[in-house]
């Protein structure tokens, strides 16, 4: 089992494709897609249409985890929650991007960004911003404010976006969102909600002369690992996840 399952209630690896150009719509092209990818994963038999002309294929939620992916008017999303191991969600968004060219006709001009990330949620019944600020604190010059008498904190969501080469082409993103509002610190309801950790590093611009779709997604990952292992996991998950055992 992957051991970033161990760290929050759960894991998701994510991969999303923006075109520049609209991708093909017709009911043909949508379906033959997802009929490909189903021949891969033949667990994937949900389909259905949502508004503004996305599509998704995906697998049974009951068990807690699964597969899906979606085909909207400029982006390709592939997902996968709770996998087994990393290799099972990436063999994915392989397979996504491997079709992708062909039965989409995406051209490797047609990349406006591309992306991965790896999402972690943590189940809470509180306030969620108060519970960041105990876990994570917050900026040294805001510290006095925090401690303000009487004062209870209703928004925290730190976010911190990186620059990884001169270009400014290679980029990776820290966020977090709270799920916790001014109605549920008034009235002391607190639902039991997700708090969300996101980490993506993506890639702007069309590929680069022999390169793929899945090579430059398999470099993103790469660099999405090395990041959260170094940089993360000890500084931001570890913390949330021992807080929250203690409440």
């Amino acid at each position: 089992m992957s051991h970033y399952r161990s760290l929050s209630d759960d894991f998701y690896l994510n991969m999303n494709l923006n075109t520049e150009m609209d991708l093909p719509q017709t009911r043909e092209t949508v379906l033959h897609y997802f009929e490909q990818i189903q021949k891969h994963f033949p667990a994937m038999r949900n389909f259905y249409g949502r508004e503004r002309g996305e599509f998704v294929l995906e697998e049974d939620k009951e068990q807690g985890s699964y597969r899906w992916m979606t085909i909207e008017p400029r982006r390709i999303c592939s997902g996968q929650v709770n996998p087994e191991t990393l290799a099972e969600a990436l063999q994915q968004h392989e397979t996504a991007l491997e079709l992708a060219p062909y039965a989409l006709s995406i051209s490797p001009l047609d990349c406006e960004s591309l992306n991965v990330m790896f999402g972690f949620d943590f189940t809470y019944r509180g306030n969620h911003n108060e519970l960041l600020v105990e876990a994570l604190g917050v900026c040294p010059a805001l510290e006095r404010m925090a401690d303000i008498p009487g004062a209870t904190v209703l928004g925290i969501e730190p976010s911190l976006q990186l620059a990884l080469d001169e270009d400014c082409r290679i980029q990776c993103r820290l966020s977090i969102e709270t799920r916790s509002s001014a109605y549920h610190v008034r009235t002391g309801d607190f639902p039991e909600e997700q708090l969300s950790v996101y980490f993506t590093t993506r890639r702007y611009g069309s590929l680069d002369p022999g390169e793929t779709y899945v090579t430059a997604m398999k470099r993103l990952a790469e660099l999405c690992i090395e990041l959260v292992d170094n940089y993360v996991i000890e500084s931001v998950l570890r913390p949330l996840q021992h807080v929250i055992s203690t409440k």
